[in-house]
């Protein structure tokens, strides 16, 4: 068997992992103005979207020019060069997108595959010019610079337009329709139907239509126009015409069948853009492979050496065979409803566009803070200005209907309202549809997320309290757009460099790191989601009476047990052991604990609207001295798993043989401690409390003992600052955890009422 039918059997089974890949990180594009609104059942809405990418795919076969000839020349190359190309673009896109879906962040698949092409195409053509004598001015022959400058320039404008557009339309939408627009009169609400509708079948049209083999046909009743010449030579009357035949409809489903007309666009809107993203996006995943097979397929017939077969071949148009298309289409719509790194991915841009508060993922930085400040700036001369009755109106249109809250409000509650989601997908669909008639490349992630950001400014989304940890969070993500297109470019260039410098070999060793990459990270995202998952993980409060909660909170103090013990017992372990790598798996799991309390103590604002009035102080004091007493406990062994990965790592001398001995005996007395508090919660059985408070003297008497025994050997024998520093931090610090721990077991038993029945183990 030949190298380059091997290259071709490795392209098309790269090409399956990136459509797997591609589409985890893509869903976030389809799928966000569906689920953030939950004007749709989830499974509803994923059948509209497999149904737009199942259609959407079939339709792509126009859009794999790209990958031929968008970016290089191709009669400049050669089939062997090309296979370069190829296999170099294959490799990083799968890696690229890889990495981002594990970090749920959306990032362009249509930046990577044109940075990549780039820079694949670059380093070959260099290493031709090099190779012949000629020098870096020759480049331009070889890369169809025109082409990718207007889709880069086309790319990035994307961001501002759509920001700015979805920003505008959001902030009209709202100021006419309130947030109680179901209240308006039936005709606003077809009014804006048909607009919506519009804009969304015009779109299906544009992307649907336009990818089909009868798009290029004429027919008579057009004047011998072709269908897409015919839409984009006639944008106003097909749209004037399916604007009114749809608000008609729209009104007609509000008056007679009493129908949610936004859940109609919504539904559309989902599957509309399901269908333009397979349609335009499926060459990011499948365009290469294609190429290759297809450049394979001229060379095999035409009996000439790889190194001498010209692939102008490629500037010619070729079509792809539908079953191709159809079966890259399952493959997306399997991945759509399986993959758990796309849900990640969607969670990201659902929590920076959320109505509410949540728990904020991103940092702020100096740049969002400066913005957050700019923006106050403009609102403070935009009040000053504009008169007061005015203010009022428009603060009236942005009041938010009251809702009882709950502490498990992010399940019960929208991320945002379906105003919002319907005038994402509207914009969204405007500008993808007048870029395409336009014929100006530019990414779909891009504009999704761009609008959905905008329209989340422009709705109030981003209050004082969230505002600079949104702000940071679009910088972020807009940055690792920026990081994309620039290690698409670098690492494809080399990764193209390596394979012509090794040939075969190369390609099987960079493959074979691809693949454990891949398996690693698949390793990582399978044991952070059964973490999430896991049996352990402490659960936000949901009782309304005191004794309720503390029957309810005795779970998280006994799944905190468990961990407590572990945690503690792992430091000194890995201490006396001296294995670095165990302290360092002990340091993650330390910080996993104190992010779970600091969620409980997020959600503390809920959880106080959800008690009852007669017991809010009661409750509301002893659950934040719980929460935090828990995080008390959760710094010391934070402190504890620190300073003892910091002596190892610093290879500094081992403790003697008396320090790990008096360490072991504390760490066996935690661990009891923290079994017999484990034992005592997770049974309910509070009178088991005051035993357990009786050891509390003993445990610092032992502590009291083991610091004189150190006073004494410091002043005679000890010889290393390091340890005695180290010796004395663990101690002081356990002292502070075991008065931490008996705090927490005081409170509960000064609040436990043994007239109140614990619930049954069947409940």
């Amino acid at each position: 068997m030949d190298i380059y039918l091997i290259m071709i059997i490795a392209l098309g089974l790269l090409a399956i992992g990136d459509l797997i890949v591609g589409v985890s990180n893509d869903a976030v594009n389809f799928l966000n103005s569906a689920l953030g609104s939950k004007a749709i059942s989830v499974r509803n809405i994923m059948i509209l979207a497999s149904l737009g990418v199942a259609i959407g795919s079939v339709f792509s076969s126009g859009m794999m020019e790209v990958a031929r000839k968008g970016i290089f020349n191709p009669d400049m190359f050669f089939f062997s060069e090309i296979m370069i190309i190829f296999m170099a673009v294959m490799i990083t896109d799968i890696l690229l997108l890889d990495f981002f879906n594990t970090l749920g962040m959306p990032t362009s698949t249509t930046v990577s595959i044109v940075f990549e092409l780039l820079g694949a195409a670059v380093a070959v053509s260099l290493i031709k010019i090099y190779a012949a004598g000629g020098d870096a001015n020759m480049l331009p022959e070889y890369i169809n610079v025109a082409k990718a400058t207007q889709i880069i320039f086309g790319i990035l404008l994307s961001v501002f337009v759509a920001f700015s557009t979805g920003a505008v339309i959001q902030y009209v939408s709202r100021l006419l329709l309130s947030y109680n627009y179901e209240q308006k009169s039936k005709w606003v609400g077809s009014l804006f139907g048909g607009i919506a509708l519009t804009s969304l079948a015009y779109f299906i049209l544009m992307k649907g239509i336009k990818g089909t083999a009868y798009a290029k046909q004429s027919f008579e009743i057009l004047n011998g126009s072709t269908i897409a010449n015919f839409m984009e030579s006639q944008v106003f009357l097909i749209a004037f015409s399916l604007f009114i035949i749809l608000s008609a409809m729209s009104y007609f489903l509000i008056f007679i069948y009493k129908i949610n007309i936004y859940k109609i666009i919504i539904g559309v809107g989902t599957f509309s853009l399901a269908l333009a993203f397979a349609g335009n996006d499926l060459v990011n995943f499948i365009g290469v492979p294609i190429a290759a097979w297809q450049s394979y397929e001229a060379w095999s017939a035409s009996g000439v050496e790889a190194t001498q077969f010209s692939m102008a071949v490629l500037s010619e148009k070729v079509p792809t065979p539908t079953i191709l298309l159809f079966l890259a289409g399952m493959v997306m719509v399997v991945t759509l409803w399986f993959s758990s790194k796309a849900k990640k991915v969607t969670k990201t841009e659902i929590d920076l566009a959320r109505q509410q508060d949540t728990k904020e993922r991103f940092n702020p930085n100096f740049i969002s803070r400066g913005l957050v400040r700019t923006f106050i700036s403009i609102s403070n001369i935009f009040s000053k200005v504009v008169p007061v009755t005015i203010q009022k109106h428009i603060n009236s249109q942005f009041e938010k209907p009251t809702i009882e809250l709950s502490s498990n409000k992010s399940i019960e509650l929208p991320a945002f309202d379906m105003i919002r989601a319907a005038v994402n997908m509207m914009v969204a669909a405007i500008l993808i549809s007048i870029a395409t008639s336009f014929k100006l490349p530019l990414s779909t992630t891009y504009v999704t997320f761009m609008v959905a950001m905008g329209t989340s400014l422009a709705d109030k989304a981003w209050g004082s309290e969230s505002a600079v940890y949104r702000v940071a969070g679009v910088l972020n993500v807009i940055g690792g757009w920026f990081f994309t297109a620039f290690i698409a470019f670098i690492s494809c260039g080399i990764i193209a460099f390596l394979i012509n410098l090794g040939g075969p070999s190369a390609i099987a060793i960079l493959l074979f790191i691809a693949l454990l990459i891949l398996a690693r990270n698949y390793i990582a995202h399978k044991k952070e989601i059964s973490q999430i998952k896991s049996e352990d993980a402490l659960s936000s409060a949901e009782s309304r009476s005191i004794q309720g909660l503390i029957i309810e909170s005795s779970s998280n103090v006994s799944k905190a047990a468990k961990k407590f013990k572990k945690i503690f017992a792992s430091s000194i372990n890995g201490l006396a052991t001296q294995d670095l790598s165990a302290l360092k798996k002990n340091k993650e799991d330390v910080n996993a604990l104190s992010e779970e309390i600091e969620a409980l103590r997020n959600d503390l604002f809920y959880f106080i609207k959800n008690l009852d009035e007669s017991t809010i102080k009661g409750a509301s004091n002893f659950y934040i001295n719980v929460l935090s007493l828990l995080q008390d406990i959760a710094q010391s062994l934070e402190y504890i798993s620190k300073v003892t990965f910091k002596h190892i790592n610093n290879n500094h001398k081992a403790l003697t043989f008396n320090q790990i001995r008096e360490l072991k005996e504390i760490s066996l007395q935690l661990e009891t401690l923290f079994d017999r508090t484990k034992f005592a919660f997770s049974k309910n059985n509070f009178k088991e409390i005051a035993s357990i408070l009786d050891s509390k003297q003993l445990l610092l008497g032992s502590i009291r003992e083991k610091i004189n025994n150190q006073i004494s050997r410091t002043k005679s024998e000890e010889s290393s600052p390091k340890n005695t520093t180290l010796y004395f931090s663990l101690l002081t610090e356990t002292k502070d955890l075991i008065k931490a721990t008996m705090a927490m077991l005081e409170i509960y038993n000064e609040q436990y009422d043994p007239k109140v029945k614990p619930p049954s183990s069947s409940k």
